[in-house]
C-alpha cells in the first residue's frame, strides 16, 4: 500500500494527522493557499464530540454528529484524504510512517486529539466501557439496551441487580451529561418500553474522586450540577477513588463495592501517542510540549495543536491549556495563518487563548453555563447549550437531524434509535487490518539508520 499523491509542483505539503476540531479548522484555512495539504486520520469522518454521550444513550443517531472528510473537501483539489493511522516519524528524512506507508512532508501537524486514560490499571482498562468515540458510544448504547432486556429474563436477583446497577466513573462534563441522559430514560423512557419491569431497581452511580463535579468550572456550577442530578435520582459521591473492577462489581478505596455489568469510564484522558517521539517531547498526560507558536520542541517543521499538545510559557495556563474545543479550533486557525506567513517571511504570532465559555448540560431545562462576564444555571443555561451545539455540528442535513431529534424528545419525552446492533466486519476487511497491524511500522527506515551507523563506527 502508499498514499499514491504527486508532489504538486511548487507547493510545500503540509500533513495533519488528526481531523478533530483543529486538524479540521487547519486543513480548511489552508485549503485556499499555497499549499498542498494531505490530512490522515484513522477514521473516514470527523465526529462532534460534545454529543457522544448521546448517542450512547439513543438520543441521536451517530450520522448526525459525524461528517466524511471527503464530504469536506470533495470540490478542493489541494486537500487530499487518507484513512490511515500515525506510527513514527523519521524528522531527519522528513517522513511520517503510517499504517498504509510512508509520506514525506516539509511540515507536519499532530492533531489527533486524545484517549481514555486508565491511569496504569490493565483491569479496568480491559473491563470498563469508554466513551471517547463513536464507536465506543455504539459499544456502550448495545451494552445498556442488551443489559436492560436480559434483566427482564435473568434468572436471579443477584444478577438483575448487576445489570440494572450502572456505575459512571469521573465528574467532568461527560460523566455529568451521561449520567443526566440515563437519569431521565430511566424516567421517560423504561416504563414504556419495559412495563414489567420496576424502573427504581435501577441505579445509578456517578462516582468522582475529586471533592466536586466539573472541576475546570466554577465552583456554583459545580454545586448546581449535583444538585440537578441529586433532584433526578442520580448517587452522585464525591471524595471515592475507584481503585478495580473484578466479579462483576466496582471496587473503590474505602472497601465498598457496588455490583454492576455497566462500568462506563469517562475519568480523564491522555494524549494520543507517536511511536518514537523523544520523552524530552512529552509532558504531563503525555502531551506533547509545544513552543507559542504551537512547534514540537527540538524540532523546525513538526507542529502540535489540540488536545494532543501542552504549551508551556503561558502565564495564565501554567499547567497547559484546557482540553477542549476552542483552544483546537483558535490554535488551528492561527497555526494555518503562521504557516502562510512563515512561507511569505514574515513573522509568526504566538498562541493566545481566548477564553470563550464553557458549559454542561445535565438535562431537561438543566445546565450550567460560564462566560467571561456570565455564570447561568437551568433553563437559560439548556437554551444556551442546544443553540451553541447547534450551531457547531457541520453540515445543514445533521444539524437538522439533531434539531428534530431533540424537538421530538421533548415533546414526547421519547426516544426512537434504541435499536441493539452489532456490525460484523467482511472477512475482507478483517484480512486487510490484519496485515495493516503487522507492516508499515518503519523497519527498512531502522534498518538504514542502523547501516549508517556502523559506517560511521
Amino acid at each position: 500500500m502508499s498514499f499514491n499523491i504527486e508532489r504538486e509542483k511548487g507547493k510545500k505539503r503540509v500533513v495533519i494527522v488528526g481531523g478533530g476540531f483543529g486538524g479540521l479548522k487547519l486543513a480548511d484555512k489552508l485549503s485556499k493557499s499555497d499549499f498542498q495539504v494531505i490530512l490522515i486520520d484513522k477514521n473516514n469522518y470527523h465526529q462532534f464530540p460534545p454529543l457522544i454521550y448521546q448517542v450512547a444513550s439513543a438520543g441521536i443517531e451517530p450520522s448526525s454528529i459525524s461528517f466524511p472528510f471527503r464530504k469536506i473537501f470533495g470540490k478542493n483539489s489541494h486537500v487530499h484524504y487518507r484513512m490511515a493511522e500515525a506510527r513514527l516519524i523519521f524528522p531527519e528524512k522528513n517522513i511520517l510512517q503510517t499504517s498504509i506507508g510512508k509520506i514525506e512532508y516539509d511540515y507536519l501537524i499532530l492533531a489527533a486529539g486524545t484517549t481514555s486514560n486508565f491511569f496504569g490499571n490493565q483491569n479496568i482498562e480491559r473491563e470498563a466501557i469508554p466513551m471517547k468515540t463513536l464507536q465506543e458510544a455504539m459499544g456502550l448504547r448495545n451494552a445498556l439496551l442488551s443489559n436492560f432486556e436480559r434483566s427482564v429474563t435473568c434468572a436471579t436477583e443477584q444478577e438483575r441487580r448487576e445489570l440494572l446497577n450502572i456505575v459512571i466513573v469521573g465528574g467532568g462534563a461527560t460523566g455529568v451529561e451521561i449520567a443526566g441522559a440515563l437519569a431521565e430514560m430511566k424516567r421517560y423512557v423504561l416504563p414504556k418500553d419495559y412495563p414489567d419491569m420496576n424502573e427504581n431497581l435501577l441505579q445509578i452511580y456517578l462516582i468522582e474522586a475529586g471533592n466536586r463535579l466539573l472541576s475546570g468550572m466554577a465552583p456554583v456550577s459545580s454545586k448546581k450540577s449535583a444538585e440537578f442530578l441529586r433532584e433526578m435520582g442520580i448517587n452522585v459521591w464525591l471524595d471515592k477513588k475507584v481503585l478495580d473492577y473484578r466479579d462483576h462489581k466496582v471496587i473503590l478505596e474505602d472497601g465498598t463495592q457496588i455490583p454492576t455489568r455497566t462500568f462506563i469510564w469517562v475519568s480523564g484522558v491522555r494524549a494520543q501517542s507517536i511511536g518514537n517521539m523523544p520523552a524530552s517531547s512529552i509532558g504531563r498526560g503525555g502531551r506533547i510540549k509545544v513552543d507559542a507558536n504551537n512547534k514540537v520542541e527540538g524540532f523546525d517543521n513538526i507542529y502540535c495543536i489540540g488536545d494532543q499538545c501542552i504549551m508551556n510559557g503561558d502565564k495564565e495556563y501554567p499547567n497547559g491549556h484546557p482540553q477542549l474545543a476552542q483552544v483546537a479550533i483558535q490554535q488551528g486557525s492561527l497555526l494555518a495563518e503562521n504557516l502562510i506567513r512563515l512561507q511569505k517571511g514574515k513573522k509568526q504570532k504566538p498562541f493566545r487563548y481566548r477564553n470563550l465559555g464553557s458549559m454542561a448540560t445535565v438535562g431537561r431545562n438543566k445546565a450550567v453555563a460560564e462566560f467571561s462576564s456570565l455564570k447561568t444555571q437551568g433553563w437559560i443555561a439548556w437554551f444556551l447549550w442546544l443553540v451553541v451545539h447547534l450551531r457547531s455540528i457541520l453540515g445543514v442535513r445533521n444539524k437538522l437531524n439533531v434539531l428534530f431529534n431533540w424537538m421530538w424528545s421533548y415533546m414526547t419525552y421519547d426516544h426512537s434509535l434504541r435499536l441493539i446492533l452489532y456490525p460484523r466486519k467482511a472477512q475482507e476487511v478483517i484480512e486487510r487490518e490484519k496485515r495493516e497491524a503487522e507492516t508499515h511500522w518503519g523497519e527498512d527506515e531502522f534498518q538504514a539508520e542502523a547501516t549508517a551507523e556502523k559506517k560511521q563506527a
